[in-house]
Order: structure tokens, then sequence, then C-alpha cells
């Protein structure tokens, strides 16, 4: 009896150590991108940083918006072509598919969101910017790879969330006289809107850190762009195209990491707000 205690003391206290570790894991990564930002954030004021366009390390000038827009609109264009086709996709294989399709279809979404996005890059360049229908490279194309990239994870997500609505609630809806359709968008999707927008928004923080696919359709030119049709320049191509080059720039090194601050913590708030959300939920359904 003894025996068997110590060794359920041990695993819990090792779990416990693993859970440190990964949070510790985060922490550092936080703390070494703020130390690492100091320098540019002891030059130059944040809102100067955060709000002009002039991006001319040589002479010091340090504007991100033109790379925080770019990448605004990448993920904005990306959020209105994946969510609609997400949430139908999802829809119909938690109410309508028969279970072979839904057996049939479910391995292929998890298989879309492990396809490396150097491959979705490449795919867009072959299919829409340089071949294909020659969209050109610019703000369209970079919607288009990322929303493809994003439509499994939300797909996945919220197929879950919707599968958790009582099936008594369902039921007495139909027995009202209320179609399939009218329980799905008044009951099924109604429940689960708090899901749905966590789903939404653990989607797009993957998107808004999306480096390879986008950095390779988008254009990479340092302007705000002023319709879909003109290049961008999102802020994770900027931080893997110019990282370890003309490190010789005063500052050019805090920039760029500064750059990965401001991506680490929009993707963490992104993060932290999505779990709350479906731990929200999760306890509703228990």
């Amino acid at each position: 009896m003894f025996g068997r205690r110590f060794a359920d003391l041990l695993a819990t206290k090792f779990m416990v150590v693993m859970v440190a570790l990964v949070v510790s894991i985060v922490l550092f990564v936080g703390i070494g991108l703020f130390l690492k930002s100091l320098p540019i954030l002891g030059s130059h004021p944040l809102n100067e940083l955060l709000f002009t366009t002039s991006w001319k390390p040589s002479k010091g000038e340090f504007g991100f918006l033109p790379f925080i827009m770019g990448t605004v609109w990448v993920t904005a264009l990306a959020g209105a072509i994946a969510v609609p086709i997400s949430l139908l996709t999802a829809l119909y294989l938690a109410e309508y598919a028969p279970e072979r399709v839904r057996a049939t279809v479910k391995p292929m979404v998890d298989l879309l969101a492990g396809i490396p996005p150097v491959v979705y890059g490449v795919w867009g360049i072959l299919a829409l910017s340089a071949g294909g229908i020659s969209i050109g490279f610019n703000v369209l194309a970079g919607g288009i790879v990322l929303a493809i990239m994003v439509i499994p994870v939300v797909t996945a997500i919220a197929e879950e969330v919707f599968r958790t609505v009582p099936k008594d609630v369902k039921e007495a809806s139909l027995c009202v006289g209320a179609t399939q359709w009218e329980t799905a968008k008044h009951v099924v999707i109604r429940s689960s809107l708090a899901g749905v927008a966590a789903a939404i928004i653990l989607g797009f923080s993957r998107a808004f850190g999306e480096t390879m696919a986008v950095l390779m359709v988008v254009g990479n030119i340092a302007r705000i762009p002023s319709s879909i049709f003109d290049a961008a320049y999102p802020l994770p191509a900027l931080i893997a195209n110019n990282y370890g080059e003309v490190m010789s720039v005063p500052l050019y090194d805090s920039a760029l990491l500064f750059a990965a601050l401001l991506l680490f913590v929009v993707i963490l708030l992104f993060n932290v707000i999505a779990r709350l959300v479906l731990l929200r939920v999760q306890r509703g359904v228990a």
C-alpha cells in the first residue's frame, strides 16, 4: 500500500514539474524578448515605433505601422474567407453528415492542419501568384493561402463545440416543429457562440504569426496596403527576411526582436482568451 501511494505521489510531483517547466519556457521567452527589445524601447518612444511609417534602419527610423497593418490586412482577409467556410463545414460534419462521411472527412481536415506551411507557400506561388490564375504577390494571395491554413483548425474545434450541444435540446426543438436547419441555426449555433468564438481566436492566433507561407506570396513591400491587390509586409515576414542580416546597423537587432515581442504578446493574449472561453463552455456542458 505504501509503495502504491509513493508511486502516485511521485507521478503527481513529476507532472507538476513538467507543467511548471512548460510555463517557465513561455515566461523565459517573453522575458528574453523584452530584455532584447529594451535598446529600441529606450531610444524611441513606443508611440513612434507603433504609429509611424518610415522604416529606414540605416537612418535610425523604425516605424512598424506598415508591418502591423500588413499583418492586420492579411489576417482580416483570411478571416473573411475562412470563418464562413469553416463554420458551415463544422456544422455539416456535426449535424448533417452520416457517420461514414464524417469518419472520412475528419482525418482529411486533420491532415490539412498538419501540412508544413512552406508547402502552402509553394502552392500559393504556383497556383495564385506566378502561375495558375496569376493574381500577383499581394494581400489577396496571402489571405487566400492563410485562409486555407486556418480552415482545418477552426473547423476541427468548431465541430467539437457543436457536438457538445445536448441531444435532448435539439430533439425538443425538432418536436415543436422546427426543421433541421432551424434547429441548427437557432439552437446549435446559438448555444455554441462562445465556443465558436474561441475556435476562431485559436485559429487566428496561428494565422497572426504565420511566416513562411505568407512571406512567399504577399509581396514584402514596406507600405500600408490600400486594397487587397496591394503588396504588404507582415511582421513575421519582416523578422524572417531580415534577422541575421545588416546586424551592423545600430538597434536593428533590437527592432526585430521588438517585432517578435509584439507577435508573442498578441498570440499569447489570443490563446489565453480562447482557453478561458473554452473552459467556460466546458463548465456549462458539465
